[in-house]
């Protein structure tokens, strides 16, 4: 389930809730009472990937990093070490 934020268009008061997908778009505040007050706002992502991966990208791979063999088959086995019928 996805952690949603809303801000009250009224008292400006925001909070965090931990809803389902169909969860409505506004609702009442808890601090002011508005109805519909409660306003579900647009907000990135919170993660983090740790490692190292594909998404740290070339850009931060270390200099002295050799570069990698290019393929020797043409259908996609990276130095035909794959073991399918097609390498070789």
């Amino acid at each position: 389930m996805p952690l949603y934020e809303y801000r009250c268009d009224a008292c400006g008061q925001s909070e965090e809730k931990l809803e389902s997908l169909s969860a409505p778009q506004s609702h009442a505040c808890p601090g002011c009472g508005a109805q519909e007050g409660m306003k579900r706002q647009l907000s990135v992502a919170a993660f983090a990937l740790a490692g190292a991966g594909w998404y740290k990208g070339a850009a931060s791979e270390p200099a002295s990093a050799p570069a990698a063999e290019s393929p020797k088959s043409g259908h996609g086995c990276a130095a035909g070490g794959c073991g399918c019928p097609l390498a070789g």
